[in-house]
C-alpha cells in the first residue's frame, strides 16, 4: 500500500512540475509571437511626458 502512495505522489508531482514548465513555455512563445515588444510600455512613455513639467504633491521630503 505504501508503493501506492509513493507511486500517487510522484506522479502527481510530475504533472504539477510538466504543467507548470509548459505554461512558461507557452507564455515565453505567444509573447514571442504575439507581443507588441516596445509598443506595450508606449502609453506610460506618453504619460510621462505629459508630466515632466507638473510639480509634485503631497508626501514629505526625505
Amino acid at each position: 500500500m505504501i508503493e501506492y502512495f509513493i507511486d500517487f505522489g510522484l506522479v502527481a508531482t510530475l504533472i504539477i512540475a510538466i504543467t507548470a514548465v509548459m505554461g512558461v513555455l507557452a507564455n515565453g512563445i505567444g509573447e514571442k509571437l504575439f507581443g507588441r515588444g516596445k509598443k506595450g510600455s508606449e502609453s506610460f512613455d506618453k504619460s510621462a511626458s505629459m508630466q515632466a513639467g507638473w510639480k509634485s504633491v503631497g508626501g514629505g521630503k526625505k
